[in-house]
């Protein structure tokens, strides 16, 4: 074999010794029981239910509402702003308002609510 054919061969013969050490270490490092850099996740332990106890009330629903019984209509509103403003549905705000339309409303204008 000429000189130079085994000057190419150096470098990958020292590549795998290189490789096979760094294998042989690191199988080593498990068998001993040393971790290896990775991440762990962490499990926490499950928490404890407790009992819930429930009991049965009777409640009594009054009639009275709550909030206000007519809207003054600003810049911006529709029924569907004024709905959400005061909860009250927009299907009752075109009910008790047969005259209004939602598409034209004035600034200023009352609306009743309740």
């Amino acid at each position: 074999m000429p000189r130079s054919d085994s000057r190419r061969l150096v470098a990958p013969a020292a590549f795998l010794l290189a490789a096979t050490i760094a294998v042989l270490l690191i199988r080593s490092g498990l068998e001993a029981g040393k971790p290896t850099p990775t991440t762990t996740a962490v499990v926490a332990p499950p928490t404890p239910h407790k009992k819930v106890r429930t009991t049965k009330k009777t409640t009594k629903r009054t009639a009275t509402t709550s909030g206000p019984r007519f809207w003054t209509v600003q810049a911006g509103d529709t029924f569907g702003v004024i709905s959400s403003k005061t909860g009250v549905p927009v299907a009752t705000i075109q009910q008790l308002n047969p005259n209004v339309k939602s598409t034209s409303l004035f600034i200023g204008e009352k609306l009743r609510l309740r």
